[in-house]
C-alpha cells in the first residue's frame, strides 16, 4: 500500500472572531490562506477548498484562493473539494487548474463533483432537470482534456470540439479525483474513467462505505482502468482536551446542521445524536489522541490511502480553527502514523 496521506478541507465557512462577530468575506478568505500556509509548515500533505455560492461560505472560486496559497507554500498539495463541474465549463476548469499547477510547481489537484448544494445551477444558467446529463457529459469531456492532446468531442450540453488543443499544458499532468457522497453509479463512473475516488463520509459509521470501495475496485478491474488508493473526508475539530473540543464545536455545528436540515426536511439535531456521531459515527471531535485513534480505526476498516479532515464547521472562531489545524498537523498525524505502524 502506498503511503497514507493526510489532508485538511474547508468550504470557506465564514468564522467568528474571538468576540463572537462574523468576519468579512475578505477576512475569511485571507484566513484560509493563513491556515494553508500553517498546514504546509507543519507537515499536512494536502489542502482542499470547496466551491459554494451561499452566504455562509466565502469561497466560490477555490483555484483562485489556492493560487494565493501556492505562492506562499512549498510542499502541500492544493486542490478543490469539490469543483462543481456540472455548472462549469470543463475546458475552463482544466485551464484554471493547469495554471494553478504551474504556480504550485506541480502540486495542483482537482476534485470534480456534482455538488451537495444546487445554487450554482440557476446562478450560471443551468437547468436542474439536466442535473445528471450535465455531469455525465462534462466528466466525459474532462477525461479527454486531462490527456492534454487535441480533443474531439460532442454532446448535448455545450458546443462540440474538433481537434481542439487546450492551453496551458501542465509539466506532469493534472491529478484528478472525483468526489462521491454515496451513489453507486458515481462510484462506477469514477472507475470507468480511471480517476481516484474521494468519499464524503459525513455521517454514520465509516464502515458502511466499505462496499463502495469494493465496488470501485471491482468496476476498475472490469473496465481495465486503475483502482487508485481511495480517499475519504469527514468533519472534525481538534482541541487540547475532549471536553474543550466538544464545547468549541457543538454550538457552531448545531447551528449549521439545523440551517441545512431546515432546507432538506431534517429534524433538528439533538445533543445525544451529536455525541453518538462522535463516538460511533463520522465526527472526529476531541483531543489529539482521541481523534488519532478514531482516524486509525477508519483507515484500518476501509484500507484508504488518504484521510482529509473538514476543519472549519460553521462559525467556529478563527483562533479555534488555527489551533485545530496546528494540533492536527503536529500531534494527530504523527500519532496515527505511529498507531498504524504498531
Amino acid at each position: 500500500m502506498s503511503e497514507l496521506l493526510f489532508g485538511l478541507d474547508t468550504f470557506g465557512d465564514v468564522p467568528h472572531d474571538d468576540a463572537g462577530r462574523p468576519v468579512s468575506y475578505a477576512q475569511a478568505i485571507r484566513q484560509v490562506v493563513d491556515e494553508g500556509v500553517l498546514a504546509d509548515q507543519i507537515g499536512v500533505d494536502a489542502l482542499a477548498l470547496g466551491e459554494h455560492h451561499r452566504p455562509e461560505y466565502a469561497i466560490s472560486t477555490p483555484e483562485t484562493v489556492l493560487a494565493g496559497i501556492a505562492t506562499r507554500t512549498e510542499r502541500i498539495r492544493l486542490g478543490s473539494g469539490v469543483t462543481v463541474l456540472s455548472s462549469d465549463d470543463p475546458v475552463r476548469v482544466f485551464q484554471r487548474f493547469a495554471t494553478l499547477d504551474a504556480l504550485a510547481d506541480g502540486r495542483a489537484e482537482v476534485i470534480l463533483g456534482r455538488g451537495s448544494f444546487t445554487e450554482s445551477f440557476p446562478l450560471f444558467g443551468y437547468d436542474l432537470a439536466d442535473y445528471d446529463v450535465l455531469f455525465e457529459e462534462k466528466i466525459e469531456l474532462f477525461a479527454k482534456l486531462v490527456e492534454e492532446k487535441p480533443v474531439t468531442w460532442s454532446g448535448t450540453v455545450r458546443s462540440p470540439l474538433t481537434d481542439a488543443d487546450v492551453f496551458p499544458k501542465t509539466e506532469s499532468g493534472l491529478t484528478t479525483w472525483v468526489g462521491v457522497g454515496g451513489s453507486p453509479q458515481s462510484v462506477v463512473r469514477t472507475a470507468k474513467y480511471g480517476f481516484p475516488l474521494m468519499l464524503a463520509v459525513i455521517g454514520g459509521s465509516p464502515e458502511r462505505f466499505a462496499p463502495y470501495i469494493a465496488l470501485y475496485q471491482r468496476a476498475a478491474e472490469q473496465f481495465g482502468t486503475t483502482a487508485h488508493p481511495v480517499g475519504m473526508h469527514s468533519p472534525g475539530l481538534v482541541a487540547d482536551t475532549d471536553d474543550e473540543a466538544r464545547a468549541q464545536h457543538w454550538p457552531h455545528y448545531q447551528e449549521m446542521r439545523d440551517r441545512i436540515g431546515a432546507l432538506r426536511g431534517w429534524p433538528p439535531i439533538t445533543r445525544g445524536e451529536y455525541e453518538r456521531e462522535i463516538e460511533q459515527g463520522s465526527l472526529y471531535i476531541g483531543s489529539p489522541e482521541t481523534v488519532a485513534r478514531k482516524i486509525t480505526r477508519a483507515v484500518r476498516a476501509l484500507g484508504i490511502g488518504r484521510f482529509d479532515m473538514i476543519y472549519g464547521s460553521g462559525t467556529v472562531p478563527v483562533s479555534t480553527r488555527l489551533r485545530s489545524v496546528e494540533l492536527y498537523g503536529t500531534k494527530v498525524i504523527p500519532m496515527v502514523r505511529d498507531m498504524l505502524a504498531g
